[in-house]
């Protein structure tokens, strides 16, 4: 998915994770070339562990709804399965601060469902993770995006759909 949605770009750019957990995602791109990696973790655990694995990258924690971070900074900001667990009342904070932050584009692959879904039982809790068709909410909040490509990939054991997209400012 990385290769086929931001393959092509320079891989001198800044980018930065939100919700990193413990950096697989980062690692990902760091094996592709990618070099100016940032992350932010709400969990101090997830943090240390992250710079563990991740050496030579930029790891913090934070909220992705007050992102330390000025106006334009990265390049590319991306969330990887981070906004289903933003509660559906305050999704626009994070959805903004993620758009503040980038200079050109936003990436992300997520839960996905039309409507908006709480996920059951998710870890063993209710109301903690909902899908929903995220790419439509950026462009409710932000209809000047450019969305330069989405896919929606179907789960082999079930119908459930995960959506990648990509937009540019």
């Amino acid at each position: 998915m990385n290769e086929e949605f931001i393959g092509n770009l320079d891989r001198d750019i800044k980018i930065l994770e939100v919700g990193c957990n413990i950096g697989m995602q980062l690692v990902n791109l760091y094996e592709m070339g990618f070099r100016n990696l940032y992350g932010i973790e709400l969990q101090s655990n997830a943090v240390e562990l992250a710079k563990q694995k991740t050496k030579g990258m930029n790891i913090i924690q934070g909220t992705a709804y007050d992102i330390p971070f000025k106006d334009g900074y990265f390049d590319l900001v991306f969330t990887s399965r981070v906004l289903i667990h933003m509660n559906p009342d305050v999704i626009s904070k994070a959805i903004s601060e993620i758009v503040r932050c980038s200079k050109e584009y936003i990436y992300g692959n997520e839960y996905y469902a039309d409507e908006l879904t709480e996920i059951k039982n998710y870890h063993g809790q209710n109301n903690i993770a909902w899908k929903r068709n995220f790419p439509q909410i950026f462009l409710d909040i932000f209809p000047d995006l450019k969305l330069l490509k989405e896919k929606k990939y179907k789960y082999t054991f079930n119908d459930d759909l995960d959506t990648t997209y990509l937009f540019k400012k």
